[in-house]
């Protein structure tokens, strides 16, 4: 028998698509078993994605590089739809009631949480517009983990939960404003140029803020459609575009999607909130992820301690916001120091604002530091609201104040 000599055959090489795949796989079985692990000790989901994320860039331990122009694509879709979504949350009477509820105490949260957090951005030799973003990071609660826990904890129906949920809804229209001029601040225009482009953006909240108020409901009933394929992909597109127009004009993406889900309301807006959370949560997901992949963890050291600092001032500083607000309706002392516990977390939308100046390149160090916050305060806020009844409360007995006021959200945020 004649035998043919056996030839080495080469290995199989795997495509630049098949190693995306393989990679986009790994991440989301990653995050879903971290997320069945956060749901097990309950806390928020978010923190495990950031660690996920670090775990995963440069210096981690499993390096991601074929997928990350993909997942680039795919946390910027999940910053879209999580303002989207927080935008849906409320309807034009949460505005007004936010607005004339809690208008002052949304002004005093401000300077208590934003103050410390510019000064420090200071301290560290940062530059003012890095300072400025570090000042929007520590003031922004996460009312995507405040709500979710409120209805974890079977706090829903407590009569200090609407003067909570108007206080978000005071930090969210500040943010509104807020995001567009850190915007034009990132881009280094003239002060000419700055200021026209912030005209603009002003103009663009101020437009969206008066469609909401007066014409929402019109606006609802011609995107509205009872099949659910059209709806969603009348919503996506109207989202995308206008996200897309908005980052154009320098007002940033995020935004321009947290403005078309104010101007939607009524029927439309309760349909979208049922289909899109799936949606959102997988490209959220995502987004924190990308977020971390951008933070060497070896960075992550030098900034611990001030961001432990700052994390120690600026919830000391959401308690007595949430207290005082809560007084100032009438809440009880045990009801006013659950609302100033509940303050405390911070998350989605402190990354949305780190992850701006992270893409402009303006410090180095803000991703790091941020991440550090965020996941102390997301952590720690969580197990705060968790043990709210048996953490020992500073507050009087006595310590009441006027007369209960009426609710001035009418429900709350759900994610």
């Amino acid at each position: 028998m004649l035998l043919l000599p056996l030839e080495v055959l080469p290995e199989p090489e795997i495509s630049h698509s098949g190693s995306v795949l393989i990679e986009l796989g790994i991440i989301l079985l990653v995050l879903a078993g971290l997320g069945r692990l956060a749901a097990r000790i309950g806390i928020p989901s978010i923190p495990l994605y950031l660690l996920a994320g670090v775990l995963m860039g440069d210096g981690g331990l499993i390096p991601v590089s074929a997928g990350e122009e993909f997942l680039e694509v795919g946390a910027e879709i999940g910053v879209v739809l999580l303002l989207l979504l927080r935008g849906l949350e409320y309807s034009p009477q949460d505005l007004r009631n936010g607005l004339r509820s809690n208008g002052g105490a949304g002004l005093r949260d401000g300077l208590a949480i934003g103050v410390p957090g510019f000064v420090v951005g200071l301290m560290l030799g940062w530059s003012p517009t890095a300072s400025l973003l570090l000042a929007g990071v520590t003031y922004i609660s996460s009312s995507g983990i405040i709500a979710r826990l409120l209805d974890d904890f079977d706090r829903v129906a407590n009569r200090e939960t609407p003067v909570l949920l108007s206080l978000l809804v005071m930090e969210d229209l500040v943010m509104a404003v807020f995001l567009p001029i850190t915007g034009v601040l990132l881009v280094g225009a003239t002060l000419a140029q700055g200021a026209l482009a912030a005209g603009i953006a002003l103009g663009l909240v101020f437009l969206a803020f008066v469609v909401s108020l007066r014409f929402s409901d019109r606006i609802s009933r011609l995107v509205h459609s009872h099949s659910r394929e059209l709806l969603l992909l009348t919503v996506l597109g109207l989202t995308f575009l206008v996200a897309g127009l908005a980052d154009a004009v320098q007002v940033s993406a995020a935004v321009g999607a947290f403005l078309l889900g104010l101007t939607l309301s009524g029927q439309v807006a309760d349909d979208v909130r049922g289909l899109l959370p799936p949606l959102r949560d997988v490209f959220g997901g995502l987004f924190f992820v990308f977020f971390g992949l951008s933070i060497d963890p070896r960075d992550l050291i030098p900034v611990l301690l001030p961001a432990l600092a700052l994390a120690a001032i600026t919830a000391v500083t959401k308690i007595g916001t949430g207290v005082f607000a809560a007084r100032r309706n009438g809440i009880g002392p045990k009801g006013q120091w659950r609302t100033g516990l509940s303050m405390i977390p911070r998350g989605e939308f402190s990354i949305v604002i780190a992850g701006l100046g992270v893409a402009a390149g303006i410090e180095p160090m803000l991703g790091p530091f941020s991440a550090a916050y965020v996941l102390i305060l997301a952590v720690v806020g969580s197990l705060a609201m968790r043990f709210a009844d048996r953490i020992p409360s500073p507050l009087s007995v006595q310590s009441g104040g006027a007369p209960v006021a009426s609710r001035v959200v009418s429900r709350p945020p759900r994610t």
